[in-house]
């Protein structure tokens, strides 16, 4: 079997995270893989806890239920750590991305995590957003970040689809703001050493 990936997004309602979780799998499906992306709603409001799922794949996917044991996490609001266990169903060798100022070492703590269980990273996607597009969505950076944690795609196939997708609904300034959002949270992901 070829390569295949299970993404969870944590995030607050307004934030994103069924965005990114729908953009990255047609993403991934206009670099010729196979991808499926959906939201798990609570309570549908504006600031409510929220999940977001993506599968990628090589290979046709056939599943369609909820992801429960995500090689990758991505939390877009980091006061979602201290209500929400972002680790549960995860395998020790997962990744753990947070949208945090703070360093690496910092979430770990935070989770009471042991060293060598999971590879955390972390990128201040908020202060990207809101410096590219004036505005605190920090779904757009976490892409890029979460680009570069995995490799899962090529971050070209991300500038492409987010320049032919967002054209069609936002002026020029909107979509190179988010081109330039991605590149910068890819450029500066904090990993541990």
């Amino acid at each position: 079997m070829g390569e295949f990936i299970e993404i969870r997004w944590h995030g607050r309602g307004g934030q994103g995270a069924k965005t990114a979780a729908t953009f990255l799998a047609s993403a991934a499906i206009s670099a010729g893989k196979y991808g499926q992306g959906f939201p798990e709603y609570g309570p549908e409001r504006r600031g409510a806890p929220m999940r977001g799922f993506t599968r990628i794949s090589d290979e046709p996917i056939t599943r369609h239920d909820p992801v429960e044991s995500p090689k990758v996490v991505v939390v877009l609001d980091p006061t979602l750590l201290e209500i929400v266990d972002v680790t549960e169903g995860m395998p020790d060798d997962g990744i753990i991305l947070v949208n945090t100022s703070f360093p690496p070492s910092t979430v770990r703590e935070k989770l009471k995590l042991p060293k060598g269980k999971y590879k955390i990273y972390t990128v201040d996607a908020t202060k990207i957003s809101i410096e590219e597009l004036g505005r605190a969505i920090p779904n757009t950076p976490m892409l890029g970040a979460l680009i570069k944690a995995t490799g899962i795609i090529d971050i070209d196939e991300i500038y492409r689809d987010i320049k032919e997708k967002f054209s069609k609904k936002f002026p020029e300034k909107i979509v190179q703001g988010n081109i330039n959002a991605i590149k910068r949270a890819y450029e500066e992901l904090k990993g541990e050493e």
